[in-house]
């Protein structure tokens, strides 16, 4: 009974203390009040064989991420927090030589890399500038624009949410 009571007083305690923090939660992520604002300048491109709707992929893809995963306000330009992307990188490169004594690659990969400076006007501590990269593979029987929609889909989905949990999620 009296560890029961004592998990009882300690767990009211912890509520109190963290009741009026407005910037922490206890999932190790940040939370914000409603007034905090957020921009995503719309990426550059620096990759000279990327799609050239990227950009704006990508871009859009963030915004879509912040919104659904948050309860800031998206802005055009000066945010409190901001954040402004290149894409550094596309290639698509063999990762997998069939066996038969060929030389063909069976698997394909295109890998995207960007550069992303996020800047937080609130907690400077979390300001960064870092890269940001990943990949998907596909059959060396596909050409890449039969499936490369799909795929920049895959990556970008995987870069915006690594973007998110070293900003927003501050992991």
């Amino acid at each position: 009974m009296r560890i029961g009571a004592l998990l009882l007083i300690t767990a009211t305690l912890l509520g109190f203390s963290m009741h009026g923090c407005k910037w922490y939660s206890l999932s190790g992520g940040r939370t914000f009040a409603d007034s905090v604002t957020v921009s995503v300048i719309t990426f550059n491109n620096s990759a000279p064989l990327a799609k050239p709707t990227l950009p704006q992929t990508m871009t859009e893809a963030l915004r879509e991420i912040i919104l659904r995963q948050t309860r800031l306000k998206l802005v055009q330009q000066n945010g409190d927090l901001n954040y402004e992307g290149t894409i550094t990188g596309y290639s698509i490169a063999p990762v997998a030589i069939s066996g038969g004594g060929t030389d063909q690659a069976a698997l394909n990969r295109l890998t995207i890399s960007i550069n992303i400076k996020y800047t937080d006007k609130i907690e400077e501590q979390y300001n960064f500038e870092s890269s940001f990269s990943r990949f998907a593979d596909f059959p060396s029987s596909q050409s890449l624009p039969a499936v490369e929609d799909q795929l920049i889909k895959e990556i970008t989905d995987q870069i915006v949410q690594d973007i998110m949990n070293r900003s927003i999620n501050a992991w």
